[in-house]
């Protein structure tokens, strides 16, 4: 009798998920070709995830919360904390692409992201330190980090310019991230 491993299936999952979901967007995605992929019946989907959407959000959530580990935030450093968003796209292009289809599907990229106000506590960051002066008190929090954000995100698959790879040259990647180092705390008085 062979066991399952419940936690190998959902892994299989999440990647398959990941796969389709960044390709082909949420309308696109096809829960068959998921399960396929995965080497899994569709209904495991449906036991594990709820539904085609709550599989969008647990894949989200998961490249989402792996950014957030591996970019530590302070906001005594902004220019630091753009650099590590940087590297986190160039590492994971696939959740910005997912982020992408969110906000053109209207997914509510803004409330997966938010995690249910896990962000909370750098809006609250942002203002000790608006009120230390070492962040440009004029700008209201929320717009703080909508900026360093997207300047961090520049070169990403979200972005407007050229998208910045795991195969560009060391010289390229610490060229952009003295730019947007510069540009944070010039902008935002760091």
């Amino acid at each position: 009798m062979r066991v399952r491993d419940a936690e190998a299936t959902r892994r299989r999952l999440l990647d398959a998920a990941t796969a389709d979901f960044a390709a082909h967007g949420i309308a696109g995605a096809r829960v068959d070709r998921i399960a396929g992929a995965a080497g899994v019946n569709k209904a495991q989907i449906y036991s594990y995830f709820g539904d085609k959407l709550g599989l969008f959000h647990a894949v989200y959530r998961m490249h989402a919360d792996a950014v957030v580990d591996a970019t530590p935030f302070t906001p005594d450093d902004l220019p630091g904390y753009a650099a590590g968003l940087y590297d986190a796209a160039v590492a994971r292009p696939e959740l910005f692409r997912l982020v992408t289809w969110a906000r053109l599907e209207g997914a509510a990229a803004d409330e997966i992201a938010a995690g249910g106000g896990a962000g909370g506590w750098k809006l609250r960051a942002v203002e000790e330190a608006q009120r230390a002066g070492t962040v440009a008190a004029e700008i209201a929090p929320a717009d703080v980090l909508a900026l360093v954000t997207a300047m961090a995100l520049a070169w990403s698959a979200a972005g407007w310019s050229v998208v910045a790879g795991p195969g560009d040259s060391d010289a390229d990647h610490e060229r952009r991230r003295r730019a947007l180092r510069a540009a944070v705390a010039g902008a935002l008085g760091t």
